[in-house]
């Protein structure tokens, strides 16, 4: 009698084509989303030269209709009304309304005795319906200035948000080139107990909207870089060579922008 012994098993892994087109997929799924982030955080960089664009034309707009800019307007409280009628208690009411304070009126974008101008900057855009949302007009925390979501525009970009100021003239200032700045807006991220310090740029990113939309310097013209030390970022260490270029190189994470002299 002859035995016939039974082929083996079918074997149940896949093959080498079926493992190859499981790789070649893998590495298009991966692809594509590195392509979406990339095309993302594109998106999002644009937006700060279209944000900008927006908030100096409302705060243009504002001054043209009521002779005075937004936070330092000392009537502000004849058109909406008044958070606090004590001048120095109307630094820590916040507003869930309309409600105000007046500014000094003296057009620089600072603290004055009734009203954090800083915040009743974005709020009295808002008042005068120049810019969407509701803002507390007071810092948030237990310093002068404290941002948060509650009193500060938020920026499309990542965890950003803009921060209007008024710096004068500064010199050996860490991190900031020296130079005249004046009322300002700064775009960074949320820092506690502080106005929106926090670095969001890489150095190319800071030169490529510079590039654009100003002289593609970091020390130089209306759009300036804050970076702790300056040599993170550009070409020098020190606060008064204003012939410092951006450097170019490194994906680190580690300035923020300054737009001066504005209004």
């Amino acid at each position: 009698m002859v035995n016939h012994v039974p082929p083996p098993p079918a074997s149940s892994g896949f093959s080498l084509v079926e493992l190859s087109i499981v790789l070649v997929i893998l590495g298009l799924l991966v692809g594509g989303v590195l392509s979406g982030q990339s095309l993302i955080r594109a998106a999002e960089l644009r937006s700060v030269s279209s944000e900008y664009s927006k908030y100096i034309a409302a705060t243009q707009t504002f001054r043209d209709k009521y002779f005075a800019l937004p936070g330092d307007m000392s009537n502000a409280q004849s058109f909406w009304g008044v958070a606090h009628a004590t001048a120095a208690t109307c630094v820590t009411t916040a507003s869930t309304s309309a409600l105000t304070c007046n500014g000094n009126g003296d057009g620089i974008i600072l603290p004055s005795t009734g009203s954090n101008e800083s915040y009743r900057f974005w709020q009295q855009l808002a008042n005068a319906g120049l810019l969407e949302g509701s803002y507390s007009g007071i810092t948030q925390g237990s310093t002068e200035f404290s941002s948060t979501a509650a009193n500060s525009l938020k920026g499309k970009l990542g965890n950003s948000f803009w921060f209007a100021w008024n710096w004068g003239q500064l010199t050996s200032n860490a991190g900031t080139f020296d130079g005249q700045y004046n009322n300002l807006f700064l775009i960074g991220a949320i820092t506690a107990n502080n106005y929106p310090t926090g670095v969001i740029f890489k150095n190319e990113e800071m030169w490529n909207i510079d590039t654009k939309m100003d002289d593609g310097k970091p020390a130089t013209g209306s759009i300036v870089v804050n970076c702790t030390p300056l040599s993170n970022c550009t070409t020098t260490a020190s606060t008064s060579t204003i012939t410092a270029e951006y450097l170019l190189s490194g994906t680190a994470t580690i300035g923020l922008l300054i737009f001066r002299n504005l209004f």
